[in-house]
């Protein structure tokens, strides 16, 4: 004995309203911690002598950071002192980092404060994995002394 299936009926939607699932909602964050954050990573960066720093805003385009900061040391050993540096000066300020890697080999140390990612890369290594031309549409955030 065979049943009939019934067709099931497609949604309608009203012309014009986006369906609940494709709107996003992001709520507004206040970045300006973050941007002193990566101010002060910086500033701890220039002061070991680093290269190239370089903070980008992408606050609302990825979720895993509001800015990154990009630097560049000379050798292995600059890396990782400037790495230590900014690690230090960010931690006498409050803000702890939640994760390291890269180091002892100081080819590419990232340091993880969450709202914040801080690059320290050696020079060949940054232009191989060229993070700046990435994110060469996202806003930069003037570095004093630089």
């Amino acid at each position: 004995m065979k049943k009939k299936l019934k067709a099931l009926k497609k949604p309608v939607r009203a012309a014009g309203k986006p369906t609940p699932l494709r709107t996003p909602v992001r709520p507004e964050r206040d970045t300006s911690e973050a941007q002193r954050m990566a101010l002060a990573a910086a500033a701890a960066a220039l002061d070991k002598k680093a290269m190239g720093v370089e903070i980008i805003d992408v606050a609302g385009k990825v979720d895993y950071a509001d800015y990154l900061v990009l630097m560049t040391g000379h050798a292995d050993r600059h890396v990782a002192a400037i790495a230590d540096a900014v690690d230090e000066a960010l931690g006498k300020q409050g803000w702890h980092a939640i994760s390291i890697e890269g180091l002892p080999r100081g080819q590419w140390v990232l340091i993880d404060f969450v709202d914040i990612v801080v690059h320290v890369f050696l020079a060949e290594t940054r232009s191989l994995y060229d993070l700046d031309g990435l994110w060469m549409d996202a806003r930069r955030v003037r570095v004093p002394g630089t």
